[in-house]
């Protein structure tokens, strides 16, 4: 049985859908103000993980990942510094709609690009802009405003706390003196903590309450239930959303419905650092998915790297480590060739496996398990690629298709590779048993097929 760590409750929980055979998952998108770096890319690698190993367990998936293309082109101090309006000011643009409008297109079309190429399957997800959705977002504040949570000051519509005992449930955040002073003072806040649910501005949206613009925080709530209902199974995010966007959903989700759980479990990712430290432009310490193919790495090594971490376990991001990563891949790859109808699956290790991707998608121990089988001399070579084969359908780093040619073959190697051909043509089979075994304690592996040898690292 799938077992997951619920944020919620803080605990390892079995799972148990709403409806069974069915799973609706919503994943924090990215805000698409510029390209996003490996430690924004990560949390996809993730989310793909849990599809993949639910569709595994035989779940149909609804899933949705949305994109935040607006702010309210200017500060807002209440949600924390306006991306989007930077991204304009980067980029030289006026900070109009239209040109926010243009800017949020053009880096969702680099974001789901990068996506593709650490494989990350897309079949079916929703990938909503929450421009598109304002509407939605109006008549979902109207609601809280009917229902008594709301009040107003000088600059918007405010979601008030005090009208929703259950806040900060997430994270055990209920009495988070720290948070009060990190949301920042407002002196018509009844509560700092009080959320914006609408900003007003010179520019923006039409609204009962004036021009202006949704808070953030409501774009992802609306979605949700305009997409996949009252209530989902699965909702996910970096961990750096657990204090206040998360937990002001759940606020204002269940507020407006009157149904909970909001969503039953929460899932959050953990930070990946460069070199140790925190990933900060200002600083300089970013890396982008486009510099690692630059630099020859392939795409999917850097998938690999992540996986050998557990999501709730920062990754850290070195170019040594990376170098490990891809020889690892490559080795998998190399071992597996291209997949064939021969060969069945080991159900004891199939097992192994599971178990490992059950335990709250422990992919490190997945890996090993991986490995173990590839050393394992007593299973069939062609068993092992069947098996390999099929727990690729959770991991993605699609075994199927080796982009790595082994260049660097030693000659001395490749003379026994002939000499073994030569052999064998001649029905020499104890000599060739011989010579295959001299090349596997020389790093190699021989397998023959009715093509020929393949080769690969052993």
């Amino acid at each position: 049985m799938l077992s997951v760590h619920n944020s919620l409750s803080g605990k390892l929980e079995p799972f148990k859908p709403l409806k069974v055979g069915v799973v609706k998952m919503y994943h924090c998108g990215p805000t698409v103000y510029g390209t996003q770096h490996i430690g924004n890319l990560s949390m996809y690698v993730f989310t793909d993980i849990l599809r993949r190993a639910l569709e595994s367990e035989g779940f149909d998936i609804k899933q949705v990942i949305n994109f935040t293309d607006f702010g309210h082109l200017t500060s807002d101090g209440d949600s924390g510094e306006d991306k989007m309006s930077v991204g304009l000011k980067n980029e030289g643009l006026e900070p109009t709609l239209e040109n926010m409008h243009k800017l949020g297109h053009k880096y969702a079309e680099e974001f789901l690009e990068d996506i593709k190429k650490l494989n990350i399957k897309t079949e079916g997800t929703h990938f909503p802009y929450a421009s598109h959705y304002v509407p939605q977002q109006i008549k979902l504040i109207e609601s809280l405003e009917k229902k008594g949570y709301t009040y107003k000051t000088s600059d918007g519509i405010y979601f008030d706390i005090s009208q929703f005992p259950e806040y900060g449930k997430l994270g055990n955040n209920q009495h988070d003196e720290a948070q009060e002073s990190r949301v920042g003072q407002n002196s018509e806040k009844k509560n700092q903590r009080d959320f914006a649910l609408w900003k007003f501005g010179d520019k923006g949206w039409e609204s009962p309450w004036g021009v202006g613009f949704p808070g953030w925080h409501i774009e992802c709530s609306a979605m949700i239930l305009d997409l996949l209902g009252e209530q989902i199974d699965i909702h996910t995010g970096g961990i750096e959303h657990i204090p206040v966007h998360h937990n002001n959903e759940i606020a204002q989700s269940e507020s407006a419905t009157g149904k909970a759980p909001f969503s039953s479990y929460w899932l959050h990712r953990a930070h990946v650092q460069i070199d140790g430290r925190k990933i900060a432009k200002s600083e300089g310490n970013v890396v982008y998915l486009s510099e690692i193919i630059e630099k020859g790495y392939s795409p999917l090594a850097l998938r690999y790297l992540f996986l050998l971490s557990h999501y709730r376990t920062p990754t850290n991001f070195t170019w040594e480590a990376l170098d490990a990563a891809q020889n690892a891949y490559r080795k998998i790859k190399e071992f597996a060739g291209k997949k064939s109808e021969s060969g069945i699956v080991n159900d004891e290790y199939k097992n192994k496996f599971m178990s490992a991707i059950e335990n709250d998608f422990n992919t490190p121990e997945a890996l090993a398990v991986v490995w173990n089988l590839i050393k394992d001399e007593s299973v069939f070579p062609s068993t092992k690629r069947a098996t390999i084969f099929e727990f690729d359908k959770v991991l993605g780093l699609d075994l199927e298709n080796n982009e790595f040619d082994i260049k660097d073959m030693p000659e001395d190697i490749q003379k026994l590779i002939n000499e073994r051909e030569g052999v064998r043509a001649n029905k020499d089979f104890k000599k060739s048993d011989e010579l295959r075994d001299e090349i596997k304690n020389k790093g190699f592996i021989v397998e023959d097929s009715p093509t020929g040898p393949k080769i690969s690292r052993s």
